[in-house]
């Protein structure tokens, strides 16, 4: 049986991070490992911290995102250096409603990108179907206004479990965040009272890797450090590699993903869009046909993820075709290998890498290293399970 211990979330990381900076009380966050990510939100806490302006927010945009609400309620001015795609990735409405409630902006895509003014309570309008690390970042920032405001959500709210998430760390800091029929509403004049040390747990969209390798071995991999009651929305992998037929075991060690009898199957991913690149490779190994249905975000992540799971799998041997909001994926049980490209994203080179395990030559995998944004050490885990025979790093 192989075996893996989990890495700390990523999205716990960066919310517990922002609640402890901002409270009142002494806290320690307790992280074992430190990716690209999380560290770029690390160093901006601390450049606000020393009243520094600067802050170095490389790829992530949860850090952009969160920080920029809460420097505008702060009132610290601030220029964000984003690196990659985040200048291109959208930040309307949520730069509108900051300017509308008393920030002054850089032009969108401007690097340094610049915020100073005082946000100031009130009505926020944001789309549900955008992202919801507006909402996160807006949760943040208005319990320390002195007014109440409401966030108001237009239409379905996608990745929810992302917000729910924030809404459950901001209560282990003491502030109260109450969810309404259009949205949230946040009473001002809050106080962050934080707990001496603060546990992140263990990450889902990472784990879904493994746990969707574990889905193409006959002996499985046990993963160990996920939280099965956890808020995280990527646990749903478990109730997917189900559908395709794989073997799922939760136990107290950890949880087993074995290979079973897979099938093609339908896959809404409105509520689960990181998951996809690690599904579609067990879509690759089943019978039949997959439908991945609702991803049209997949296209403002740090790849166009469509196009690059699409050609990438593509590449290794999966008949694999593109669509405007999804994918459809005519799985044989096998690839053939070949040349793949990260194109810089973290969750493209980890599914080339997970996607070797199904190939029968080499992969060749250009921009391997996208992988610290997230996980620095994917590939040492990959080889230390005995699965990295069949890739090929340059």
């Amino acid at each position: 049986m192989r075996k893996i211990d989990i890495i700390p979330s990523k999205s716990d990381a960066h919310r517990a991070l922002i609640c402890a900076a901002l409270s009142t009380k002494p806290c320690q966050v307790i992280c074992q490992a430190e990716s690209k990510d999380i560290a770029a939100t690390r160093k901006c806490l601390e450049a606000v911290k020393d009243g520094r302006e600067e802050m170095y927010c490389g790829e992530s945009g949860s850090t952009l995102r969160f920080l920029l609400p809460v420097m505008g309620a702060l009132g610290h001015k601030a220029s964000f250096y984003p690196e990659g795609r985040l200048p291109e990735r959208p930040l309307s409405p949520l730069y509108e409603e900051l300017i509308a409630h008393g920030c002054r902006l850089s032009p969108q895509g401007s690097v340094p990108f610049t915020i100073e003014g005082q946000l100031t309570s009130g009505t926020y309008h944001i789309p549900g179907d955008v992202s919801s690390q507006y909402i996160s970042g807006l949760l943040f920032a208005l319990p320390v206004l002195a007014g109440d405001s409401r966030i108001v959500v237009k239409g379905v709210l996608q990745s929810k479990s992302y917000v729910d998430m924030t809404v459950k760390v901001l209560m282990d800091f003491g502030i109260e965040i109450i969810e309404t029929a259009e949205g949230y509403l946040v009473p001002g004049g809050q106080a962050y009272q934080g707990p001496e040390n603060y546990q992140v747990e263990g990450d889902w969209s990472n784990g879904c890797f493994w746990l969707a390798a574990g889905a193409l071995l006959p002996e499985g991999i046990r993963v160990k450090g996920l939280n099965p009651h956890s808020l995280q929305g990527d646990k749903q992998i478990l109730e997917i590699l189900a559908q395709f037929g794989a073997v799922v075991n939760i136990e107290e060690e950890g949880i087993t993903v074995k290979k079973g009898e897979l099938n093609g199957i339908r896959i809404d991913a409105r509520q689960i869009p990181d998951m996809v690149p690690a599904l579609a490779v067990v879509a690759a190994a089943a019978t039949g046909k997959t439908e991945i249905v609702n991803a049209e975000r997949l296209r403002i992540k740090e790849s166009d993820r469509l196009k690059t799971v699409a050609e990438n799998l593509k590449a290794l041997g999966a008949d694999i075709e593109e669509l405007a909001a999804g994918l459809v994926i005519r799985g044989s049980g096998a690839l053939s290998g070949g040349q793949a490209d990260s194109y810089n994203d973290h969750r493209i080179a980890m599914m080339a890498g997970i996607a070797s395990i199904l190939c029968t030559e080499t992969v060749t995998l250009k921009g391997a290293d996208a992988v610290n944004k997230s996980y620095p050490g994917f590939w040492a885990d990959l080889e230390a399970l005995e699965l990295a025979d069949k890739i090929e790093r340059v």
